[in-house]
């Protein structure tokens, strides 16, 4: 009790001198977690919900439409849309909407609130958190949502436990420590990337000879698979993309979530360290300087090749990743492919 009477000074102390900052920084300068910062407003902003999130996801729909976040440090991906066509394995959960786009991976999760900020126009969300505390996803309620059966969905899962003590556990590292290059079998891991046949089979491939993701493009068969490039490829792809109206698929993830927007893109903006989309239905806020490595990749598939870029901040996780938007089944897009070769 202490330690939240604490926090919940200092959290008060630094709103009022810095008050425009976002929660996560709130939370780094604390040296809490996000979930934590939620927490300390239990019972006057915030409702804590029972921890059923495959049961709370399936209710998303009827919602209607509202605006999903998802980030990692380095980039925020957000969409407006319909949570629509749900469903589940033990392994992940998906949304597979045309708007609303993403895989879930459940086991990592551990806190959900439902959340009220600001007074004069409050803004309402249901907010989604990792075991250690850190925001994997975000629901936010538009204007034309529907607040009715938001409000029962609170009603419904609102848990007994309405405490603003929270058990932040450690959450798994997403890849193993990278072994040397003499532990890997290349020749076979590089014989196993020519004979892909789907973009999926990949992760697996990582899994198999034990590689990190950076470790693997390194290795990669040669250039035509995979390809340094500068860190201002993500501006310039995204740039090309709008100019040309080449329709692609950005993907942004974290621990439990992988968000994925597919179509146009349109008005790009650069805003300090970050180079912005901000469209009627898609944002995406990209903090450029924290882009260490950019790579275009190549896979095979029954379909073709399939181009990636890729780009990993300084540990070397995947940020972000764009495509030419396409379908199993369907070649990769020309357009798409004319693009990339310009970078």
């Amino acid at each position: 009790m202490e330690t939240t009477l604490s926090l919940k000074e200092a959290f008060t102390h630094l709103k009022e001198s810095e008050p425009k900052l976002r929660i996560r920084e709130y939370a780094k300068r604390l040296n809490a977690s996000e979930a934590e910062l939620v927490a300390l407003s239990v019972g006057t902003a915030a409702v804590r919900l029972r921890p059923e999130f495959t049961a709370i996801l399936g209710e998303i729909e009827s919602l209607g439409f509202v605006m999903a976040l998802t980030r990692n440090d380095d980039v925020v991906h957000e969409r407006k849309g319909v949570y629509e066509n749900f469903s589940t394995t033990p392994h992940a959960s998906l949304f597979v909407g045309k708007d609303i786009d993403l895989r879930i991976f459940p086991n990592s999760w551990a806190y959900a609130f439902a959340v009220t900020e600001g007074e004069d126009k409050p803004r309402h969300s249901l907010q989604f958190f990792t075991n250690d505390g850190v925001a994997t996803h975000k629901i936010y309620m538009e204007p034309k949502s529907n607040m009715e059966a938001y409000e029962a969905l609170v009603a419904k899962y609102k848990d007994e436990n309405q405490s603003s003590e929270l058990e932040i556990g450690a959450l798994l590292p997403l890849e193993s420590p990278e072994l040397p290059d003499s532990e890997i079998d290349v020749k076979a891991f590089r014989e196993q990337w020519i004979n892909l046949k789907d973009t999926h089979e990949f992760f697996g491939l990582l899994r198999k000879h034990k590689l990190t993701r950076t470790q693997a493009l390194r290795l990669a068969p040669d250039e035509n698979y995979a390809k340094k490039t500068d860190n201002k490829a993500l501006r310039r792809a995204l740039e090309a993309a709008a100019k040309d109206q080449v329709s692609i698929m950005v993907f942004v993830g974290n621990a439990g979530m992988i968000q994925i927007h597919t179509g146009e893109v349109k008005n790009i903006v650069e805003h300090g360290p970050w180079i912005n989309v901000l469209d009627p239905m898609f944002n995406l806020h990209a903090k450029e300087d924290a882009i260490t490595e950019s790579w275009i990749v190549r896979k095979p598939t029954e379909d073709g090749m399939v181009t990636s870029l890729e780009l990993f901040n300084t540990k070397k996780e995947l940020v972000c990743t764009l495509f030419g938007a396409r379908k199993p089944g369907v070649p990769e897009l020309e357009s798409w492919r004319k693009l990339i070769a310009a970078l």
